[in-house]
């Protein structure tokens, strides 16, 4: 079931203002399950939106999220940009002008060697704005995960808003 949003007056659907979400924010936060336990660590991305969102992710050839991964790739992921105070004459006029990004995804560690290569050059695209290349020995010391987005909503609060 789709949950709708709280305040919909914040939610974000121009795909311009999502692609802003999704270069400026540099770190998302990965959501994973381990049993009945929730596990979360930020990482570096690169994305790829063309007819879905898809996300790119680095990690060691081993570690608890590949094995987390392997056992349930379902995962949650968050994101945050342009964050700033908003200020009020009471603390409980005080807020957060933000944009965020969370979405639902499956999650599969990329095998394929030109694959990791294609994901790798997205990533650092993504994170540098520049191109890199990739050669068969460097994609060999990493593990690359891809997300399939499911779903995703997007919300934002400007400077510029009023606390209603």
């Amino acid at each position: 079931m789709k949950r709708g949003m709280t305040r919909r007056e914040r939610e974000v659907t121009d795909r311009d203002e999502i692609l802003h979400i999704l270069d400026e924010s540099k770190i998302v936060h990965l959501g994973l399950v381990d049993e009945d336990e929730p596990y979360i660590v930020p990482m570096n991305y690169g994305y790829t939106m063309d007819d879905g969102m898809t996300i790119y992710l680095h990690s060691a050839t081993k570690g608890y999220k590949l094995d987390l991964i392997r056992k349930n790739p379902k995962v949650f992921i968050e994101m945050v940009c342009d964050c700033a105070l908003i200020e009020g004459k009471m603390a409980c006029q005080y807020g957060m002008a933000y944009r965020s990004l969370m979405a639902k995804g499956t999650a599969e560690i990329i095998e394929d060697v030109e694959e990791k290569k294609r994901a790798l050059s997205i990533l650092m695209k993504t994170q540098t704005g520049k191109e890199f290349a990739f050669n068969d020995k460097l994609v060999s010391i990493v593990s690359v995960i891809k997300i399939e987005v499911t779903e995703y909503t997007a919300k934002a609060r400007h400077l510029s808003e009023e606390e209603s």
